[in-house]
């Protein structure tokens, strides 16, 4: 009896000692000092497990453990939500919240996730849904615990392990391991690895990688891109299924024939009344790309972009047939539908994959796979440059990408094959802005203007969008984003030009500015540059961690003929500014064209490119001297009389 009396107060006691141990990990006491500097939360530990039991069949489970320190960290990083479609199937899921002290505050079962359509406002129809919970924090810190699992038929997207997600984020501990059941082989790319404590474990029929304890990462301005410098592990077989199709390749050749094939499947066929449309549209016009013109021209005034994302949707266009019959479709079937009209009217062209966004991200040249989330067309022109054309747009200018989708690897899928090629880069002196203005000072220190403003490239595709704004928009938008530092600015008229040929955008507005100077009995004194300041200083950092990199650069040229007030005289001019360095140049001048006009002209380059972390500190230098000349005021005199 006494033995069994001990031998239950062990047990108790290891009961015991084992719940206490998992509430000392979860609680936000037991986070590394170090984890916690800069830190909005902390991933404590996540896994994942992903088993390829066939070529068809495919397991994914994952467990999230994360420390919400405050609000910010809650709104950024709270995430408990698993998609599904009639391709995946979820098996288990769960969440539970613990407070500070690592004790359960509430749970959340399958049967209590919140299920919905994942249609967007912009989606005709997508056959994917989402559950997920909702949880509003009484305190901080508190910590989610959040696992899942779900089975799916799709083994042509085998998840990636992104072990730091983004900025201000501490990782205790992440693992990814692949478990492979098939004589299928596979290949993975590591990527950024080198500078992190990350560990590799081959097993017989896989492997493991897992990382620890990550400090934050603080974001720096002009930084490169952070998935350039934290590590990503991707992952692909060579024979796999996507939605039920089967696929197979060794290399960007074979994948991209596969998927023309895949996708091709009688997409781009047209019917005869279609045909004979397109080729009436082209009649008497020979040139390659005159006729591209047209068709393109003729798909944006038919067609508007509306996301279709149904079974394979998310991978292969709707029929040419049906988006000319409708008027609509996602990057997927617009660009399948211009490339069918291409192709009746004898202009070659090639459905595109890229990577789309405002950073340039490519699709990996060294390694083949589903990559890539938006469509584009290729149109190659022997002898010449590609042409591309970005098919869900109905205002872009023939052959313009804009920032969206320059400078980055892109899969061109052939008859022949996948061909890696690179989108048009817009660097330095192609975005250019030319300011040029007529502007009067006034005895009371008010100014009226009439400025003219030309934009090419990507200063161009920052703007010509507002074409289509009402009167009171484009108002607020001058007021607000473009001269927001001029106080009681009016602006009494704004006329807009959109050269789609040329691919320029001008704006003419007359506008007046109340109190733009400060005037006394004797002085006037006022701000040579009232129209394009760039006066932005980018912040100092005493220990930078991060690269410089200035992505694009542009060139800014301005001229203003600046009218005098009466009994007001300029008796000294500034002397003329030229500062050149590695990141650019920064030139202006003030010249008297007679007694009462002067006249002001400024050019200012930044060009593009990446540089080592400790130049961080002379490019802020470079940039404090364009804004303080920027900022730059001159006084007028009173005239003797």
């Amino acid at each position: 009896m006494k033995k069994i009396l001990i031998l239950v107060i062990a047990i108790v006691l290891c009961f015991f000692h084992k719940t206490y141990s998992q509430e000392i990990q979860l609680s936000a006491l037991t986070i590394p000092k170090e984890l916690r500097e800069n830190a909005n939360a902390v991933i404590r530990d996540f896994s994942m497990e992903v088993t390829i039991e066939s070529v068809n069949k495919m397991k994914v489970k994952r467990k999230k453990v994360i420390t919400f320190l405050n609000r910010i960290g809650h709104r950024q990083y709270f995430n408990a939500q698993i998609g599904y479609s009639p391709d995946i199937k979820v098996n288990k899921l769960s969440a539970k919240i613990y407070n500070a002290m690592g004790e359960e505050v509430k749970k959340f079962s399958k049967g209590k996730f919140i299920d919905v359509s994942a249609v967007s406002d912009g989606s005709l129809y997508d056959d994917t849904r989402i559950k997920y919970i909702e949880y509003t924090p009484t305190a901080y810190p508190y910590t989610l615990v959040f696992e899942s699992e779900y089975t799916t038929s799709t083994t042509g997207f085998i998840p990636r392990w992104i072990p730091i997600r983004n900025y201000f984020l501490g990782v205790e501990r992440s693992s990814y391991r692949i478990i492979n059941q098939t004589s299928n082989k596979i290949r993975i790319k590591e990527k950024q690895f080198k500078d992190f404590n990350i560990s590799k474990t081959s097993l017989e029929n896989g492997f493991i990688y897992e990382l620890k304890k990550a400090k934050p990462i603080k974001y720096e301005q002009k930084s490169i891109a952070f998935t350039e410098f934290t590590p990503e592990l991707i992952v692909a077989i060579n024979t796999f299924s996507l939605k039920g199709v089967m696929g197979s390749a060794t290399d960007w050749k074979s994948f991209g024939l596969w998927r023309y094939n895949y996708l091709k499947n009688g997409k781009d066929e047209v019917s005869d009344e279609i045909k004979n449309r397109a080729l009436k549209l082209v009649k008497g016009v020979e040139d390659p790309i005159e006729k591209a013109k047209i068709i393109y021209k003729y798909v944006q005034d038919k067609t508007r972009y509306i996301s279709v994302q149904e079974g394979v949707g998310g991978w292969k266009p709707i029929a040419a047939n049906r988006v000319d019959a409708v008027g609509y479709g996602d990057c997927k079937g617009l660009t399948n539908y211009t490339k069918a009209l291409l192709d009746v009217v004898g202009v070659k062209s090639h459905y595109s994959v890229i990577w789309a966004g405002g950073l340039p991200k490519d699709v990996e040249e060294d390694f083949f796979s589903m990559q890539g989330n938006h469509v584009i067309l290729n149109i190659p022109i022997e002898g010449k440059e590609d042409v591309w054309l970005e098919c869900t747009s109905q205002i872009a200018p023939f052959g313009f990408l804009g920032d969206f989708t320059d400078d980055r690897n892109v899969l061109v899928i052939t008859p022949e094959g996948g061909i890696i090629k690179r989108t048009p880069s817009y660097y330095d002196e192609k975005n250019l802005q030319k300011t040029n203005a007529t502007i009067s000072l006034l005895a009371n220190g008010d100014i009226e203007a009439k400025v003219t403003r030309l934009k090419e490239g990507i200063q161009y595709d920052d703007i010509y969008p507002i074409e289509s704004m009402s009167k009171d928009d484009l108002d607020k938008y001058f007021k607000t984003r473009v001269w927001d530092y001029n106080n009681n600015l009016e602006i009494q008229s704004i006329e807009l030009k959109n050269d789609k040929e040329a691919v320029r955008f001008t704006d003419v507005s007359e506008v007046k500015i109340e109190g733009y100077a400060s005037v006394n009995e004797n002085e006037y004194i006022f701000r040579l540059n009232a129209f394009n300041m760039f006066n932005s200083v980018p912040k100092r950092y005493r220990n930078r961690k991060l690269p410089l990199k200035i992505y694009r650069g542009f060139k800014d040229v301005d001229t203003y003929e600046i009218k005098l007030p009466k009994d007001f005289s300029a008796t000294l001019l500034p002397q003329n500014i030229d500062v050149s360095s590695k990141f650019g140049s920064y030139k202006m001048s003030l010249e008297r064209k007679d007694e009462k006009t002067l006249i002001y002209k400024k050019e200012l380059i930044l060009k593009h490119g990446e540089y080592p972390k400790e130049e961080y500190k002379t490019y802020r230098k470079f940039m404090r001297k364009i804004a303080r000349y920027e900022n730059m005021k001159i006084a007028l005199t009173k005239s003797k009389t």
